[in-house]
């Protein structure tokens, strides 16, 4: 059954800025057209996206499960979020302030099942952003069923067939792959919704294998929580380094993100998304003084 409804999310909201790199083996953007695919009811979904110049979305649907269809939907394009007093609080803020404007609609596109944040989690330790989607995108290919051109979104029973030596085979570093099957089989990861935060995040950094980077990435795309912050990202840790004129780690991070409380995890998308990666350093690898000035 398919059908075309409209969204309005609170603004404001991009989805040009929401969607950008975030493409992979269940979604693509093109040409302005977000198309994705998930389950709802219990049912694969097929969605395609667009915005309306007065911000609104309109969204053309096939499911058999309509309602559970369109609020996995909204879910996963954060339609529903109020993020303006993200952007008021910090729009004198030293880092981020110039991104609150230039950047406003800009809100994280979730995951539509926590298993695939907690994958994304364990893929991107420790290597490069486009070696890890490059690996997530493999592993989703291998192991997810294919709907409509795209895969679905793992789910809990997804990687269930697989040994952690399998896994490590294909590209995922073998405590990584053990984590990842250790929490799918002991833990039904949406439930995690129904937790605190701190709940949810504590979990996640108990596993072996896992920290808080792994939690903060499960919170925010799997979760669509704001709270905890991206401790330790690698594009953070550069940042760092770049603001201060030396080799930074993750403890720097932290304190980068601290100010941003409740905010923390937003604020680090915007972090990330505020300079592009080559303004880091200057000509010869020489560190620039202050890449996100307001």
């Amino acid at each position: 059954m398919a059908f075309e409804t409209t969204i309005v999310p609170k603004p404001p909201y991009s989805l040009a800025l929401s969607a950008r790199m975030k493409s992979d083996a269940t979604r693509f953007l093109r040409d302005g057209v977000l198309t994705m695919v998930f389950e709802a009811g219990e049912a694969p979904a097929l969605a395609k996206v667009t915005q309306r110049a007065d911000g609104s979305l309109v969204a053309r649907i096939e499911s058999p499960a309509a309602d559970a269809a369109l609020e996995k939907l909204r879910f996963i394009l954060a339609a529903d979020d109020d993020h303006a007093l993200f952007l008021a609080r910090f729009a004198r803020d030293r880092f981020i302030g110039r991104a609150t404007r230039e950047l406003a609609g800009l809100r994280p596109l979730r995951t539509a099942t926590v298993t695939h944040a907690l994958l994304k989690a364990v893929c991107g330790q420790l290597i490069q952003a486009k070696a890890a989607r490059v690996l997530e995108n493999k592993l989703v290919r291998i192991a997810s069923p294919e709907h409509e051109g795209f895969r679905l979104p793992p789910v809990r029973s997804t990687f269930g067939r697989f040994t952690h030596a399998e896994l490590a085979r294909d590209g995922l570093v073998s405590r990584k792959a053990a984590a990842l099957l250790r929490l799918t089989h002991e833990l039904d990861l949406e439930r995690l919704h129904g937790v605190p935060t701190e709940t949810a995040a504590g979990r996640i950094e108990r596993e072996r294998g896992l920290g808080p980077w792994s939690a903060a990435m499960v919170c925010l795309y799997g979760l669509g929580r704001y709270e905890r912050g991206l401790v330790g990202d690698l594009g953070l840790v550069k940042l760092c380094g770049a603001l201060q004129g030396r080799r930074a780690d993750a403890e720097d991070t932290r304190a980068l993100l601290e100010p941003y409380a409740e905010w923390a995890g937003l604020a680090s998308v915007y972090l990330l998304a505020a300079v592009p990666k080559k303004e880091w350093r200057g000509p010869a690898g020489r560190r620039r003084s202050s890449p996100l000035a307001a």
